[in-house]
């Protein structure tokens, strides 16, 4: 994926609290994967939050991939999904503190009206979404989780987005840190359980290799922690996904707290929408129902809305991570 920020787009309506908000203190973790909190923007920062109410309202049911549905949750009339709700813009609380939105959640509510249902959101820890799943707790999971082999062993993904590793400083870059191999003997914050974290321990073998200074790894629950010691300097970095470190840098205190190091996203793939490998006739009609969307259009116009459509998929494949 090009390295390129972000750029939002669409009629944009000003909120009081954005998707990095400090009044979500709940546990966050952004999937692998993603980030959260942090201060509410004035009136006119670049903190916005689209308006896409009308968007998924004309999403309308593809009757035939409705068909495919398995007969427990079309007669249910309900999808359970699992998320960590705390990682704008892909998945987070609205201003009321309790409203999910987000990308990843128009999506789901947008493949929810393919199928004709609805889609319920379960706020979890970024590391139990996995074993809730397995254990039959929730339908699906939704939180920016990296599509991996690794993973494929545990749950099938159906891909719907593309996303790397980047790295976020404090503004101006008073660390000087141009890429991975600049992290050695510095400080670098991640969220526990998330592929970024397995970098930072994989980065931090590198350094040893090279002859050049461990870095220490802070694996903590929650991104908006990760952030505060960003801000106070107690880390030289944060390790997130690109949507949620653009997202962040742009709308955190007006713009003026953070920066993406620019380069290209650090192992680069797909996110996937989680299901038990028992459930395949369930991964497929979410298959299904993603691709329409795709084709249709109303896939694109989601991810532009959020001003994400750099990690647009052209097919929605199942377990198409490596």
């Amino acid at each position: 994926m090009p390295s390129t920020p972000l750029t939002l787009t669409r009629t944009w309506r000003l909120a009081v609290l954005t998707g990095v908000a400090a009044l979500v203190t709940a546990a966050c973790g952004g999937g692998p994967d993603g980030a959260g909190g942090q201060e509410p923007a004035a009136p006119g920062a670049p903190a916005a939050i689209p308006d896409t109410t009308a968007l998924i309202e004309s999403v309308q049911k593809d009757a035939a991939v409705a068909g495919t549905l398995p007969a427990k949750y079309a007669q249910a009339g309900m999808l359970h999904l699992a998320s960590n709700l705390q990682s704008a813009p892909n998945n987070f609380y609205a201003a009321d503190g309790k409203t999910p939105i987000g990308y990843e959640v128009d999506l789901a509510k947008a493949i929810g009206k393919k199928l004709g249902v609805t889609v319920h959101h379960q706020d979890m820890a970024f590391g139990s979404l996995i074993t809730s799943l397995q254990s039959g707790r929730v339908d699906l999971t939704m939180a920016a989780m990296n599509d991996t082999k690794t993973r494929q062993a545990q749950i099938d993904f159906v891909d719907y987005f593309s996303s790397g590793i980047t790295i976020m400083v404090r503004k101006g870059n008073p660390d000087q840190i141009s890429g991975p191999d600049t992290l050695c003997g510095k400080n670098v914050a991640v969220v526990q359980g998330t592929s970024h974290q397995k970098f930072a321990e994989e980065q931090n073998g590198k350094c040893a290799q090279t002859g050049k200074p461990a870095l220490t790894v802070t694996a903590t629950d929650s991104d908006t922690q990760n952030q505060n010691q960003l801000r106070t300097g107690r880390v030289a970095a944060i390790l997130n996904d690109l949507p949620s470190a653009v997202y962040i840098s742009r709308t955190a205190g007006e713009g003026k707290f953070f920066e993406v190091v620019a380069g290209e996203p650090i192992n680069g793939g797909p996110y996937g929408i989680g299901v038990t490998k028992e459930n395949k006739p369930l991964a497929e009609s979410i298959q299904k129902a993603l691709q329409s969307l795709i084709a249709d259009g109303g896939y694109g116009k989601i991810l532009q809305a959020w001003g994400v459509e750099q990690g647009a998929v052209k097919e929605a494949k199942l377990n198409g991570g490596s």
